[in-house]
């Protein structure tokens, strides 16, 4: 199936990964300490042949194996049209994979929800409840500028903390992305996050929640043929 990757930025690099190379995310994921050291990854997105759909909703917990929430539905912590996930895999342990992906520094700065006033209240009803499970002493709003990052800990929350399922959140940080003029030192994504996770009142590192930050070299992912490459 001739399907061609994204233009550019963290949406190709992520799609060529996937598709060309899942050992390095896999090496990279298991030096991070998001896998074990022979744990593996059964991608559920984005596929090539799926026409690399990203998903979100019930959609994406479908995907994962997780549709049959216990304890909590979704529709009573988030309301339609939540995050879309940039990838989701199975574990070969059964842990579910959400990933976010970025290729420069700015991707991080979201704007504010955009939820209808009735949608909005429930947003920040569930992340105020995330963020007393992440950062018991934080007052900061989750609904603001970052946003973005604020509401995949909290689906991650939803999902592992109240529903039980074994999740492991990673935000997959891409080096030497020239196109979109990414950053080229692991120390510039180190610093983007603890001034993220500070903006949130979070604490510097949270892997005890099964939250990881791991960065991979594109460098590694352009070894394949420029046949196979197109643009969409």
């Amino acid at each position: 199936m001739n399907i061609p990757y994204a233009a550019a930025g963290s949406q190709r690099w992520l799609q060529v990964a996937v598709d060309c190379a899942p050992e390095v995310l896999l090496h990279a994921f298991r030096k991070a300490g998001a896998l074990g050291t022979e744990e593996t990854i059964e991608w559920k997105s984005p596929l090539k042949s799926d026409n690399f759909t990203e998903y979100r909703d019930m959609s994406a917990l479908r995907l994962l194996n997780a549709e049959i929430l216990p304890k909590r539905p979704l529709n009573e912590f988030w309301p339609s049209r939540g995050p879309v996930w940039d990838a989701l895999g199975i574990t070969s342990t059964g842990s579910r994979i959400l990933l976010e992906a970025k290729a420069h520094i700015p991707e991080a700065a979201s704007p504010p929800s955009q939820a209808s006033e009735k949608s909005l209240a429930l947003i920040r009803h569930s992340l105020e409840e995330a963020r007393r499970f992440y950062a018991p002493k934080a007052t900061a709003d989750w609904s603001g500028s970052l946003y973005q990052y604020a509401n995949r800990l909290a689906i991650h929350y939803f999902l592992r903390e109240l529903n039980g399922f074994p999740t492991t959140l990673i935000f997959l940080d891409f080096l030497n992305a020239r196109e979109m003029n990414g950053p080229t030192d692991p120390l510039e994504w180190k610093e983007a996050t603890r001034l993220i996770h500070a903006l949130l009142g979070l604490p510097a590192n949270l892997e005890k929640h099964s939250v990881f930050h791991v960065c991979v070299d594109v460098s590694e992912l352009e070894w394949f043929p420029r046949s196979s490459v197109g643009t969409r």
